[in-house]
């Protein structure tokens, strides 16, 4: 049963404890700005924390990923581990004193016109209490990574094999000789192929979309060139860098989207591939990349070019969906 409310007046309310809200948070501690932050994990950072694999590397020099007021220290490495992220991330709640209240679920928000007001009505989880928060303004800093999207796939429910997605992968310690399926050419699908087959399984990628595939260092080298040059021009910059370094990547059936890595990132928030040995490995024949699924049978997985392929395990790398439109309320 659910226990009566309490309620709890502010200025700000966050939602998030990721890196976003963490920020935020900050930044209006340091403005003595009265805030609550809500999370709905036991932890911050939860999708560093529970949802990202072992080899994880930040694949934006530290420069372009720190936050506000406080850099990574001068001794971290240009390109920061998942577990110095981490570390980076707990320093920084320390430093700046957010507290945010973990294990609380949305259940909605919603702006009242007549006190101008936001209402946040949130379930603590560990005490089953339903909590009403009230501000001035609402943040959701929730990102795009709330919930698993896994597509619906014809005869998937009848797979016999073991069915993943990319945020339940840590290693490939484990699928050692096993033959693995990655559905999703991104940078997690991209990055969990290539350790698979570090690990010895016999790993193969599903393209679907037209991809930019870049290395970390013309990525660096792209940021740093926007502050002075215009996107389009760095666009070509890299797309002539990339055809240097990869050639055509058509013949493995990736496509080279009609607009630049950079203005898409900025349009519509698709970050380009940043390839960390992929590319060599399919190059050599180690990864198999193939087209889209068309159907799967009990331990078979047949595709758009009429190949069918015996797979152990079948990983989703397709993301995730926001959860926001659940809970947050319109005005109609």
């Amino acid at each position: 049963t659910v226990v009566a409310k309490m309620k709890k007046e502010t200025v700000v309310v966050i939602i998030g404890a990721g890196p976003a809200g963490l920020a935020t948070s900050a930044c209006l501690n340091l403005l003595s700005v009265p805030k609550v932050v809500l999370e709905r994990e036991d932890c911050s950072a939860s999708l560093w924390k529970k949802r990202s694999y072992d080899r994880l590397k930040l694949h934006l020099a530290k420069q372009f990923r720190e936050l506000p007021h406080m850099p990574f220290p001068s001794d971290a490495p240009t390109f920061v581990t998942k577990n110095g992220f981490i570390q980076y991330l707990d320093n920084y709640i320390s430093r700046f004193n957010v507290n945010p209240l973990h294990r609380r679920t949305i259940e909605s928000a919603s702006f009242d016109v007549c006190l101008g007001l936001w209402l946040v009505s949130a379930k603590n989880m560990l005490s089953n209490e339903v909590e009403e928060y009230v501000g001035s303004f609402l943040v959701v800093t929730t990102g795009e990574n709330s919930e698993c999207f896994i597509p619906k796939v014809s005869g998937l429910d009848g797979f016999k094999g073991e069915i993943l997605h990319s945020s339940q992968y840590k290693s490939g310690k484990n699928f050692s000789d096993k033959d693995v399926l990655v559905v999703g050419c991104g940078n997690s699908g991209m990055e969990i192929a290539y350790d698979l087959s570090n690990w010895g399984a016999q790993a193969s990628i599903v393209t679907r979309y037209p991809v930019h595939v870049l290395t970390k260092e013309m990525v660096q080298l792209g940021m740093t060139l926007l502050k002075f040059m215009p996107c389009d021009y760095v666009d070509n910059v890299m797309m002539i860098l990339s055809k240097l370094k990869y050639g055509d990547l058509s013949e493995y059936g990736f496509r080279r989207p009609a607009k630049g890595s950079f203005y898409l990132k900025r349009a519509t928030s698709q970050t380009p591939v940043i390839d960390v040995g992929t590319i060599n490995k399919i190059d050599n024949g180690d990864i198999q990349v193939l087209p889209s699924i068309t159907k799967v049978t009990e331990d078979v997985v047949e595709f758009q070019d009429r190949r069918a392929n015996h797979f152990d395990i079948v990983i989703f790398a397709t993301g995730y969906k926001s959860a926001v439109q659940k809970w947050l309320k319109d005005d109609g």
